[in-house]
């Protein structure tokens, strides 16, 4: 069996799932998803790019908030069909001010502070 990684597997939209993680903790911070150019610009930048599915374009991680991602490293799933940055995060990785998406329990409990305001962010 090789231990070699596979070539991403992009999806029928040219796809691929992404998990943002902290280098540092292994906080989960976020899910978004990167096309090629997404990931090529992310190796090229060392800053994490993602692919909008609803506004349908590419967008480098912090352009408005300021809260970017330097990017560790990144890491192909064992099938090729998702990746892992692991990240460095500036401010918080969720839009809503929390430092990660995944701020609330299934039953809704909130589990996090708010790290900023997003009304001071994204006037």
């Amino acid at each position: 069996m090789s231990t070699e990684a596979p070539a991403p597997a992009f999806d029928k939209q040219d796809l691929l799932p992404a998990i943002a993680q902290d280098a540092d903790s292994g906080d989960v911070l976020m899910l978004a998803y990167v096309s090629q150019e997404a990931l090529d610009r992310t190796q090229e930048t060392g800053l994490a790019h993602y692919y909008s599915r609803s506004r349908e374009e590419l967008w480098k991680k912090g352009d408005t908030s300021g809260h970017v991602q330097h990017v560790d490293d990144i890491r192909v799933d064992c099938d090729g069909d998702s990746i892992l940055y692991l990240v460095n995060q500036e401010g918080g990785a969720c839009h809503t001010g929390f430092e990660s998406c995944f701020y609330r329990s299934l039953d809704g409990e909130r589990v996090a502070e708010r790290v900023f305001d997003p009304d001071d962010v994204y006037e």
